[in-house]
């Protein structure tokens, strides 16, 4: 849900951008004349996530392949064959094939045959999304493998979408995260995978499955559900899940309190807590993972008189002491800045 496939779609001007600017080989797509236009389309291609869905059923896979050569003008239908048997040749496939139709294929084929299609106009950038997850995992390597040599061969430009980060370590140079609709990471991809520089990131690559048992127990858990998109929360969006998310100044929480005292918080306000359930300071605050006793004893003043507060009736006037324990992430929007030569973020930790 944070917005990937929008954003291919719109940078392929699919979509109209409804801020900021799109540019290509440093032009800016939206100031494109017609005849600009089209060039651009023919110069930015895109292979969509199913391949069983790509094609027209009724017609030949050469047919579907040469469609755009026929859109942008090339209507000798022997020069037409010539490409397309080229093309398929390239990804693996026959000449031959050009006669058969799609349910002739199996579903790693397809994907092949809709990279030839996406290639034959010899474009300068590819737009990848999900290019393999809806593939046998037997069949994905194959498929990345030919997208690499096809990166090398053509001197292709590829941006890939994808939620699977093993995929993203295979094939991409740089990585961009994001997080309900915003960028919140952006780097070189080994850097970003050794070193990630955003909480978001930390916590992806932490549920990693990892064989070697040694390797288990990332210290990053993504608790909570990804907020609504169309009204995402206020600050950074993040911060109702972070991890690191920053305590008010004014209070000393030993690691991990925090977090649980916001969460609590956070619940009240949303009005998901359930008194009769949990109808004793105890109770509620093992529910929240909250300990028996706050290490900084104001704050645990704060907390005991919220908790009695609620537990008394009086929702608001608990709403009311919490505020105290507001975090500077629910109040200030985190600008994307450099945190270091190679790396990007959009974390407030990276400015105090």
């Amino acid at each position: 849900g944070c917005g990937k496939p929008t954003a291919a779609t719109t940078l392929l001007h699919l979509e109209e951008p409804t801020g900021g600017e799109v540019r290509f080989q440093g032009e800016a797509v939206a100031d494109q004349s017609r005849s600009e236009r089209k060039a651009f389309r023919r110069n930015a291609q895109v292979v969509f996530q199913d391949p069983d869905s790509a094609f027209d059923p009724q017609a030949t896979v050469g047919e579907s392949i040469a469609d755009p050569l026929a859109t942008h003008g090339l209507r000798d239908e022997e020069r037409q064959r010539e490409i397309v048997a080229d093309v398929l040749e390239r990804i693996g496939l026959s000449a031959d094939d050009a006669d058969r139709y799609p349910h002739e294929f199996s579903g790693g084929q397809k994907q092949r045959i809709a990279l030839a299609r996406a290639l034959v106009l010899d474009p300068d950038l590819l737009v990848a999304d999900e290019p393999v997850s809806a593939l046998d995992v037997s069949i994905q390597a194959d498929i990345l493998s030919l997208l690499a040599d096809l990166r090398d061969e053509l001197d292709l430009g590829i941006l890939l979408i994808s939620h699977d980060l093993d995929v993203v370590r295979q094939i991409c140079d740089r990585v961009a995260v994001m997080y309900l609709g915003e960028i919140v990471e952006i780097g070189p991809t080994e850097a970003l995978f050794e070193d990630p520089q955003h909480p978001y990131t930390e916590g992806l690559l932490a549920a990693i499955p990892d064989p070697d048992p040694r390797n288990r127990g990332g210290t990053v858990e993504l608790r909570g559900d990804v907020p609504d998109p169309i009204e995402p929360p206020s600050g950074c969006s993040f911060h109702p899940r972070c991890p690191r998310v920053i305590p008010p100044d004014d209070y000393a929480f030993d690691d991990g309190e925090y977090r649980a005292v916001l969460d609590f918080r956070l619940a009240l306000r949303d009005d998901d807590i359930d008194t009769e359930r949990h109808d004793t300071a105890t109770a509620l605050r093992e529910a929240y993972d909250v300990p028996e006793t706050l290490t900084d004893d104001d704050a645990e003043a704060v907390l005991d008189g919220a908790i009695d507060d609620l537990l008394g009736g009086d929702r608001e006037r608990a709403l009311d002491r919490l505020e105290a324990f507001a975090t500077p992430c629910e109040r200030d929007d985190p600008v994307l800045r450099s945190t270091n030569e190679r790396q990007s973020a959009a974390c407030l930790r990276h400015t105090r």
